[in-house]
């Protein structure tokens, strides 16, 4: 491809905004229009951009060689299958869509059409950069916490598919092993759960969007020490004999620590330039919404147990 891709994103609200000042800043790029239902809110966001604002979905797949879908998790089945469908290389925010099946039709019609499709699993570019992926053993435990104060974005769906996912994905290209068994509680804004693995790794995810302060760590127990990222105050702690590059903060701090967005938009570009697999693929997408329904499914499954011990006690 020689000419500058060209992007159409899907969603003008903040993820939108966000992401079409990605690709409108990038040089590889070319910020051809916006797509959403509100139409004064495509055409503000676009006009930021001197980009256009399209208020049919269609025309802008059309005019685009990529799109971004950054709309709500309930309608990325239908953005994301009609790009497919024109042979648009796709970007989804995560998750890839909000249940398994859609996820799996996904997933096989872009390996059947031969496109891009990359999710938006943005903190795993800040772990790869560190060269936590290039070690030959995986941790035995692995313990996360994802917390934020209610904003009331996302909530189209639980927060193990809007906040929890993350760490699901970066639990999963850490110790690539299947699931043995998953204990989960709690419900649409809070959730935990502790997943065993069939080598016996255990992962605890705790996962809130009502919380009084944000908090993003996750701990990495290793046999030769121990890792610890806390994502919020871009932070790195590690005892073991891993030379693990750093800081993550800072002016001198690669683009993934700096820019996690702007790291996955040059992901993109590049994965359609060279006709490679990004890092983050449509089959790791997959993988991680696989797992939030096994989770969610433990969440179900221990409600009822609950309410069926209060019917036996009353």
């Amino acid at each position: 491809m020689s000419h500058s891709v060209r992007i159409g994103v899907a969603g003008a609200g903040v993820f939108g905004s966000h992401h079409a000042a990605k690709y409108a800043a990038h040089p590889g790029a070319a910020l051809i229009g916006v797509f959403d239902p509100d139409r004064d809110r495509a055409t503000e966001l676009a006009a930021r951009h001197a980009a256009t604002a399209y208020s049919a979905y269609s025309d802008l797949l059309q005019d685009s060689d990529a799109v971004v879908i950054a709309a709500p998790a309930v309608a990325h089945f239908d953005l994301a299958s009609a790009a497919l469908a024109a042979g648009r290389h796709v970007f989804v925010e995560k998750p890839l869509a909000e249940s398994l099946e859609p996820a799996l039709v996904l997933e096989r019609r872009a390996r059947d059409a031969g496109v891009v499709l990359q999710v938006g699993h943005q903190e795993r570019y800040v772990l790869a950069e560190t060269g936590l992926f290039d070690r030959d053993r995986a941790p035995q435990v692995v313990r996360c916490v994802r917390e934020c104060k209610g904003t009331g974005r996302c909530e189209d769906v639980s927060v193990v598919q809007d906040l929890m996912i993350h760490d699901i994905d970066i639990a999963r290209r850490l110790t690539d092993a299947p699931i043995k068994s998953v204990n989960a509680s709690g419900d649409f804004n809070d959730a935990e759960a502790e997943i065993t693995l069939i080598d016996e790794t255990i992962i605890s995810l705790k996962a809130s969007r009502r919380a009084a302060a944000p908090d993003r760590r996750m701990t990495l127990i290793y046999d030769d020490g121990v890792v610890e990222f806390d994502f919020f105050q871009r932070t790195l702690s590690n005892s073991t004999p891993a030379r693990l590059r750093a800081p993550i903060s800072g002016d001198d701090a690669p683009l993934a620590f700096k820019d996690p967005l702007g790291a996955g938009a040059d992901q993109f570009l590049h994965a359609i330039r060279e006709r490679e697999a990004p890092m983050v693929s449509g089959a790791d997408g997959l993988a991680a919404v696989e797992w939030a329904s096994k989770i969610l499914h433990a969440m179900s499954l221990a409600e009822h147990s609950g309410e069926q011990t209060e019917r036996l006690r009353a």
